[in-house]
């Protein structure tokens, strides 16, 4: 039975939505309206690489069985949907119209799956350590969360890298690296069938007889998406420097004693709050992959465009770290350079 599946968030949340299309599912994709009325016109385009195909594959949504629509936030009728992806950056969600959304979205009670590498504040209440701690300064306005109840909130790993050509239109995706959405499970039964029903519909897709990747993979450990935070902390956030963007590559390689050691310390923290070592992804794993990332990250490079915010995991990792007595030079100097780009950013603007 194909399901109706709502995304907030055209461009990472499309690559989502394609895999739901390609499943059979319906989706439609929340963003501006500009945007919405070039979707609905041409739909979108996510280029992907097949294993052992040397060209990426554009899939385009008007091939797939799946139906897609784009809306602005102010146009969605939130009973039509079974699940929610949660997949614009942090700071969009303060957006007026899209807070009188997630207003809705909380009261009809939906499942909501967000593939935000800033987790939202509900599903950290889940994890008992962290359920008491003060982590509000890490997000933008952490007021957008207080309506919503943990247990409908799950998290989804963003591991795939993926990015708009900006040379292309707003309805196009370019995947880097095709890796895996790595999902925990929801407090509800109901809620956790239907995350495994899209997880085995995804996986049966195939295109010209050849599997495709990036599926979604559900796990019940509430520790699997925060493997995350060691790649976020050891190359993202470290691409902004005091001077210009560098890629992940050179973030993670120019050091990478270093780049173990953070990596090393994010994961301690992890387990520290209940992480099994099984839900983590080994540093070599990690530093072999940044060899294909030749990009600055989406942070560093919305910094260098002049955003004013951006999402703060390693502002998040710094307050759990200090709240339990694990402090790191590394991360706390991360952080201050953060701070510091967005500072000028502020002064300037």
């Amino acid at each position: 039975m194909p399901r109706k599946i709502l995304i907030l968030g055209a461009s990472y949340g499309s690559l989502l939505g394609t895999k739901l299309l390609m499943a059979g599912h319906d989706v439609t994709l929340v963003c501006r309206r500009k945007t919405a009325d070039l979707i609905n016109r041409e739909g979108t385009e996510v280029r992907i690489k097949l294993r052992d195909e040397p060209d990426h594959r554009a899939i385009h949504s008007r091939d797939l069985p799946g139906k897609l629509d784009a809306a602005p936030p102010e146009d969605i009728d939130v009973a039509a949907y079974d699940l929610v992806g949660l997949a614009m950056q942090e700071p969009q969600y303060t957006n007026h119209t899209i807070r009188m959304l997630m207003i809705k979205i909380a009261a009809a009670r939906l499942p909501c799956l967000s593939i935000m590498n800033m987790p939202p504040l509900p599903y950290l209440k889940r994890i008992p350590a962290l359920a008491g701690m003060d982590l509000d300064d890490a997000y933008t306005n952490a007021g957008v969360w207080d309506r919503f109840e943990p247990g409908l909130v799950s998290l989804c790993s963003p591991d795939p890298q993926a990015f708009r050509p900006p040379e292309e239109g707003a309805n196009v995706l370019h995947v880097g690296l095709p890796t895996n959405f790595k999902a925990a499970t929801f407090a509800d039964a109901a809620h956790n069938a239907l995350l495994r029903e899209l997880e085995a519909d995804i996986d049966a897709v195939r295109l010209d007889g050849h599997d495709v990747p990036v599926k979604l993979k559900v796990f019940d450990s509430l520790f699997v998406p925060l493997a995350k935070w060691s790649m976020l902390l050891t190359g993202n956030y470290r691409c902004i420097t005091a001077q210009e963007p560098r890629s992940i590559r050179e973030a993670v390689h120019g050091d990478l004693a270093q780049s173990r050691a953070i990596y090393e310390h994010v994961d301690a923290v992890a387990r520290r709050l209940g992480a099994d070592p099984a839900d983590q992804v080994p540093f070599e794993k990690y530093a072999k992959a940044a060899e294909s990332l030749l990009k600055p990250s989406s942070a560093a490079r919305a910094v260098a465009n002049g955003a004013p915010f951006i999402e703060r995991v390693d502002l998040l990792v710094k307050l759990i770290a200090h709240q339990i007595g694990m402090p790191e030079a590394a991360i706390d100097d991360t952080v201050r350079t953060v701070d510091r780009k967005l500072g000028e950013r502020i002064i300037e603007g």
